[in-house]
C-alpha cells in the first residue's frame, strides 16, 4: 500500500515553508506594535462550544467540522475556526478583569470538511485577532487597520477591502421578516438545507454556496435598509474614521460572513488574483459571542486570515522572500575528523551557519558538496593544519584565500571581513 497524505491536506516542504514563516513572521511584528498579546488555545474543543458559538444553522457545524466522541464518549470537535476557542479562553481565565479592550492574536491550524481546491484545504493555517471590552466604532476602524498594516508589510499590494454591517438582534428581526418572505416566494429553488434555515435563521441562505441559491441571495433584500439608528450610526462612524486613516473600502450589502456570532461590523479583504478563493481576510464584531457562551454582555471584533491564500497573492505579485540558505562556512576534513566537528559545533554555537562531511567523501568530494551547497567559505583541515593552529580559509566566491588561527573568533572574524592576506 501506498502511504499518502489525507486528502485536504498537504505536507509543507522546506523551500514552501519559509512562505510561510515570513508570513507569520510579519503578522506577528505588526500585532506587538497594535499592543496585541498572543494566545494558544487547544486544537479540539468539545463540540457545544462552536454549536453555541458559530451556530447550528452554519456550514462550518452543519457540514463542515471533524467531530468524534472521544474514549470517554464525550463529543470532541477539531476547531473549524479561532474566534470560539479565544472567547471561552477569555472567560474560562476571567481576562475580563484586566483592564479593557483585551487584546488577543493567534496563529493556528483548523480543520473543515470541504471539498478541497486551489486556496481550500481541510487544514488550513489562519492568522487572527479578537478585542475584548468595547463596542466603540473606533475599535472597529483600529481592527480594519491592523489587517492594512499586515498587508502592507507583507508586500501585497491591490487587495480590496469590502465592509458592511448586519445590524444588531433588534433591527436584524425586521430585515428577517422581509428576507423570509422574499425566499418564500423562490422556495421550490432552494436547496435541501436552506429549507431548513429558511424557518431558523434565513441569514444563512445567504451565505450558502449552492449555485442556485447564490443566485436567489442576489435579489434579496439588503440589510443596510433595515439597520436601527444605532446601528446605522455606529457604521457610519467607522467610515468616516476609515476615511481618516486613509484606508479606501467600498461598501458591499451582500456580506454576511459565514457564522452566526457577528453583528455590526463585517468586512472582508478580497484579491482578484488567485481565483474563486479570493476573500484573503475576514471578520468583524461579534457583541453577542461572550454572553452566548454564559459570559456577560461584552462586545468584540475580531478577524481571521487565511494564510495559504496569502501566499498564493505573493506568489501571484511576485513577492516571495528570498532566504539564504549558503552555509557560511564549509569545514572538509583530510583525517581530522574529531577536530573538524569541535569547530563545526564551536561555530553553531557561535551563531555561524556551518557544515562538514557525514557522507565519507573524499576530500575532493567533500570540496564538490561545498560548491553544491553554495557555502560563502571554505577550509580544509588536516594533521599538518591541527598541529600548526593555522589553515587557509578561502573565498568560494571569488577564490581569494587567506590564513586563520583554529578557534572560533579568528574564524568568524575572517568571515565576517573577507578574505584578506596576513600581514
Amino acid at each position: 500500500m501506498k502511504i499518502k497524505a489525507p486528502r485536504g491536506t498537504v505536507d509543507i516542504l522546506p523551500d514552501e515553508i519559509e512562505n510561510y514563516k515570513y508570513v507569520q513572521r510579519v503578522a506577528a511584528e505588526t500585532a506587538r506594535v497594535f499592543g496585541f498579546s498572543e494566545i494558544s488555545t487547544p486544537v479540539f474543543e468539545h463540540t457545544e462550544l462552536f454549536e453555541r458559538g458559530v451556530g447550528d444553522t452554519t456550514d462550518v457545524v452543519q457540514k463542515e467540522m471533524y467531530t468524534f466522541p472521544d474514549k470517554s464518549e464525550r463529543s470532541i470537535t477539531l476547531r473549524p475556526e479561532g474566534t470560539a476557542s479565544v472567547a471561552r479562553a477569555y472567560l474560562e481565565h476571567s481576562l475580563y478583569a484586566l483592564p479593557a479592550p483585551v487584546k488577543l492574536f493567534y496563529d493556528i491550524t483548523c480543520y473543515r470538511y470541504e471539498k478541497p481546491q486551489t486556496g481550500r484545504l481541510r487544514e488550513f493555517h489562519q492568522f487572527g485577532a479578537e478585542v475584548f471590552g468595547t463596542a466603540e466604532p473606533s475599535i472597529d476602524a483600529e481592527i480594519i487597520a491592523f489587517v492594512n498594516s499586515i498587508f502592507k508589510n507583507i508586500g501585497i499590494k491591490n487587495l480590496v477591502l469590502n465592509i458592511n454591517s448586519i445590524g444588531c438582534p433588534s433591527c436584524r428581526k425586521e430585515f428577517n421578516a422581509a428576507l423570509t418572505e422574499y425566499l418564500k416566494s423562490n422556495y421550490d429553488s432552494l436547496c435541501t438545507t436552506c429549507h431548513g434555515r429558511l424557518e431558523r435563521n434565513p441569514m444563512r441562505v445567504l451565505d450558502c454556496k449552492n449555485k442556485s441559491c447564490k443566485q436567489i441571495a442576489e435579489g434579496a433584500p439588503a440589510i443596510l435598509d433595515f439597520i436601527c439608528t444605532d446601528c446605522r450610526s455606529h457604521f457610519e462612524e467607522v467610515q468616516k474614521l476609515l476615511n481618516a486613516v486613509g484606508i479606501s473600502y467600498n461598501i458591499d450589502p451582500s456580506i454576511v460572513r459565514g457564522l452566526d456570532y457577528y453583528t455590526r461590523t463585517v468586512f472582508e479583504f478580497v484579491s482578484t488574483e488567485i481565483g474563486a478563493q479570493g476573500t484573503v481576510c475576514g471578520g468583524g464584531r461579534y457583541d453577542n459571542l461572550i454572553e452566548l457562551l454564559g459570559g456577560g454582555e461584552i462586545p468584540g471584533i475580531g478577524f481571521a486570515m487565511g494564510i495559504e491564500r496569502i501566499i498564493l497573492v505573493m506568489k501571484a505579485q511576485g513577492i516571495v522572500p528570498k532566504v539564504s540558505k549558503r552555509p557560511d562556512v564549509y569545514i572538509a576534513s583530510a583525517g581530522e575528523g574529531g577536530a573538524v566537528l569541535s569547530l563545526v559545533c564551536g561555530l553553531r554555537d557561535a551563531g555561524v551557519y556551518a557544515e562538514c562531511d557525514h557522507a565519507g567523501r573524499s576530500l575532493k568530494a567533500q570540496m564538490k558538496n561545498a560548491g553544491r551547497m553554495g557555502a560563502r567559505f571554505s577550509m580544509v583541515i588536516g594533521g599538518d593544519e591541527v598541529v600548526a593552529g593555522k589553515a587557509n580559509i578561502k573565498n568560494m566566491d571569488d577564490g581569494t584565500v587567506a590564513q586563520t588561527g583554529l578557534d572560533i573568533l579568528s574564524i568568524k572574524n575572517n568571515l565576517s571581513q573577507g578574505t584578506k592576506e596576513d600581514e
